[in-house]
């Protein structure tokens, strides 16, 4: 489950529910389609504000409409199902959160409770789940994949499964 707040154009609670396999996110342009992948990408740890289609990470937060004042705050959160206990973690659901404040400051919480992003990267490494790794595939990456080198063809193939994480 995706919770979203404040983030981009998504200024009230959003809540987005995935079912198991693959999901898709369809529909016309400017609806918010890579605003949901965007959230998801930084709630996951992207550093890179050009990476989410911004100049600095203020730029994430709502910005305010005609009928609607700017937020103060954005924030993400990444529910995922543990009760198989895939997760190294005591919790049937792992909730991975991130904040950020207009002053620039922000944050990471790892089942509500504050963490450093090298704590969600470890304990998300064995799953394939990182801004790096292919469990998002934006428009335009399909094609970038198919013209890829055999090098970074390889790079792919490794991330998808599983055994990056034992190279880093």
């Amino acid at each position: 489950r995706l919770e979203i707040q404040g983030f981009k154009s998504f200024v009230d609670r959003t809540d987005l529910a995935f079912g198991d396999g693959i999901t898709g996110v369809i529909g016309p342009n400017g609806c918010g389609k890579t605003n949901v992948s965007d959230a998801i990408r930084w709630v996951l740890g992207e550093q890179s504000a050009k990476q989410l289609r911004g100049d600095s990470m203020e730029d994430v937060i709502f910005n305010g409409c005609p009928t609607r004042t700017p937020m103060g705050t954005g924030e993400v959160t990444l529910t995922l199902d543990n009760s198989e206990g895939r997760l190294a973690i005591d919790a049937k659901e792992v909730h991975v959160s991130r904040r950020v404040y207009r002053s620039g400051e922000g944050e990471y919480l790892l089942n509500r409770q504050p963490c450093r992003l090298k704590d969600i990267r470890e304990l998300l490494a064995a799953t394939g789940i990182t801004t790096e790794a292919y469990c998002i595939i934006e428009q335009g990456k399909v094609d970038a994949l198919l013209q890829s080198s055999p090098r970074d063809r390889r790079v792919i193939f490794e991330e998808a499964a599983g055994i990056s994480q034992f190279k880093a």
